[in-house]
């Protein structure tokens, strides 16, 4: 009877314990978004207007502001705008290393080509013998990269679970690594899990699947 119970309990949890998540994370994505209402004169909020509040509204106006920023910062006089107010918050010591650290990671998740992570490896680390993901971050050469003595080596970047925004940034050389199949997207999703998320994948003729007993 508890066997069948735990497994009646387990069954509920796996369905309700997602919804629940998932839940909580858009009541909380709206209501950070709502909070860009405060930009807007109090005469133009759906209360005043309408007469009752609309949930999610701040949604719709926080995509305008994005698109709007987008569409300033896209031409010439506003990129230097933009230059202009980053060196400004350069001269901010504490400001400065937040900014810093926000921007980088943004662009590093959701920046252009260059500067996104472009595919996944495994490489040894934090010693011989351990496997863990990496995302190549560049393929620039500069002279840290010269400087190594190997001719061919990587930018790598080690996440950590379960939060891959922080992690380590290492040099490889390109023979030391293994580059996989694995799409950026479900590696993410295997490091935010720690393991428990394995995405799917069949070995192709020439390679042999190793199954843990």
């Amino acid at each position: 009877m508890m066997i069948l119970l735990k497994r009646y309990f387990i069954a509920g949890l796996l369905v309700l314990l997602p919804l629940w998540v998932t839940f909580e994370a858009i009541v909380f994505l709206v209501g950070l978004f709502d909070r860009s209402l405060h930009l807007v004169p109090m005469q133009y909020h759906p209360q005043v207007l309408l007469g009752f509040d609309i949930p999610g509204f701040g949604i719709l106006v926080s995509l305008v502001i994005v698109l709007f920023t987008g569409m300033l910062v896209a031409n010439i006089l506003g990129n230097k705008l933009l230059h202009w107010w980053e060196r400004f918050l350069s001269k901010i010591p504490l400001v400065r290393s937040i900014y810093t650290a926000v921007k980088q990671i943004v662009e590093a998740v959701v920046g252009t080509d260059e500067q996104t992570f472009q595919k996944v490896y495994l490489v040894q680390y934090p010693r011989h013998g351990l496997w863990t993901l990496a995302f190549q971050t560049s393929k620039s050469r500069g002279e840290a990269q010269a400087k190594t003595g190997v001719d061919q080596v990587i930018n790598l970047f080690i996440p950590t679970t379960p939060n891959p925004t922080s992690g380590f940034f290492i040099m490889a050389p390109v023979q030391e690594v293994v580059e996989l199949e694995m799409s950026v997207d479900d590696a993410l999703k295997m490091v935010i899990s720690g393991g428990v998320v394995v995405p799917p994948w069949l070995p192709k003729p020439n390679e042999t699947e190793v199954e843990l007993k």
